[in-house]
């Protein structure tokens, strides 16, 4: 993934907000070379700097790892804007400001003398952001409330449930992240595209409940549809009620995400499994989503997968084009090469040590494909011969040549194996 560093470099934004949805919106903007000052009040500063903060950081009395997370990359001051020297030295910064972020309940700002109106007079260009639960006008603008009341009421606690329909408490601030802070950048973004070409600054009111609930398309979908099944738990076709868009448990305990909505990926998971008589079995073709054949079917693939590890449908499907992948726990994602610069260097200098060892004649072990990674042998079909044709694949093969594109395949792609991770 490309690194956009350089390209806010020079922009300046003044950052009032505090716990997360502000503070990642201006981190964000950071990260893109925005100059961001944090301005937080005397004493105790932004509830941040405690909240989810662990004994070691408590007796060394120094901010959590909450904090430091959402605020890396910042200038730090103190201001006490309920005095007039701290008014004014706010005044003062934001007449060079580009960007003004807080994130007060409506009428905040202005009860202290430092609201969008008073700040515009000071400077018309400055972008002056108010990120607040239900927006600054509006019958719920003074309500307080966090995450959990937005997606609330915007209809999208509802669509996170289980099987008996009880709401599930995510570990993920949907309304923060999604409907505060990217939202929140979203507009400051292009408010400052209207800035560039000549306009003036503006008001950017972002409501997280409003957002939240504009971003519950599928389940607009549904209405729109008159499709009131589509709305329950394994009624849809994105939410349990086709088996080619599932999730299944392991024999060890563990979750395989099958995401094979296009029937080319059902079709070639159905292959590698070895039941190609499942292949035209697919909400595509007509099988009714949330019918009795997807629940059928449903329960023959869990059934399936159920017979073996984890591991086992890692190194199976994840090199293949069926969209099957492992339920990593938050440990495992921070080890994956996909997210860990240093795990994916070690990778990469073991497969170039690798293939200037073979550019240098020393060969390679025998029965490894050419160009494995990790220094791994190549995986075995059935009665131990790499790729051994005439064979079905069934449950706990690696791959045979129902399935060519298997792991066991010389020159294939050997998929990552996530234990040294976990």
């Amino acid at each position: 993934m490309s690194s956009p560093a350089a390209a806010l470099q020079g922009l300046r934004v003044l950052d009032l907000t505090r716990l997360l949805p502000g503070p990642v919106a201006t981190l964000r903007l950071a990260e893109m070379g925005a100059d961001v000052l944090k301005i937080e009040p005397p004493g105790a500063g932004d509830a941040a700097r405690v909240m989810m903060q662990s004994a070691v950081d408590e007796v060394a009395a120094r901010p959590g790892a909450f904090y430091r997370l959402v605020n890396r990359g910042k200038r730090e001051t103190r201001l006490d804007l309920k005095t007039e020297s701290g008014r004014a030295v706010l005044l003062a910064l934001a007449r060079d400001a580009d960007v003004l972020v807080e994130s007060f309940r409506p009428g905040v700002m202005d009860r202290l003398g430092v609201g969008y109106e008073v700040l515009r007079a000071v400077n018309p260009k400055l972008v002056y952001c108010a990120i607040t639960g239900y927006g600054a006008t509006g019958p719920f603008a003074g309500h307080p409330g966090h995450d959990i009341n937005y997606v609330a009421y915007a209809g999208v606690l509802d669509q996170l449930a289980t099987r008996d329909g009880a709401p599930v408490l995510p570990n993920f601030q949907i309304a923060d992240l999604l409907g505060g802070a990217l939202s929140a950048v979203t507009q400051m973004l292009a408010a400052l595209w209207h800035v560039a070409r000549g306009g003036e600054g503006r008001f950017v009111d972002v409501s997280m409940a409003h957002a939240s609930y504009a971003h519950n398309v599928v389940a607009q979908v549904a209405l729109a549809n008159d499709d009131a099944a589509a709305l329950q738990p394994g009624g849809g076709l994105l939410n349990g009620g086709v088996p080619c868009y599932n999730l299944y448990r392991t024999q060890d305990g563990r979750w395989l995400a099958v995401g094979a909505l296009e029937l080319k990926f059902w079709q070639t998971l159905c292959q590698a499994i070895g039941r190609d008589d499942w292949a035209e079995r697919h909400w595509s073709l007509g099988q009714a989503i949330g019918g009795a054949d997807a629940a059928a079917l449903t329960r023959e693939l869990a059934a399936i997968i159920a017979s073996e590890s984890l591991q086992t449908w890692i190194d199976r499907l994840e090199s293949i084009a069926c969209c099957v992948s492992p339920v990593l726990t938050p440990g495992e994602a921070s080890r994956h090469p996909l997210f860990n610069a240093e795990v994916l260097q070690a990778i990469m200098d073991e497969m170039a040590a690798k293939k200037q060892a073979e550019e240098a004649g020393l060969g390679q072990p025998a029965g490894q494909p050419h160009g494995a990674p990790f220094g791994q042998a190549g995986y075995q079909g059935q009665a131990g011969q790499p790729g051994q044709s005439g064979q079905s694949a069934q449950p706990g093969q690696t791959g045979t040549a129902a399935n060519p594109g298997a792991p066991d395949t010389p020159g294939a792609k050997k998929p990552f194996t996530y234990g040294p991770w976990g």
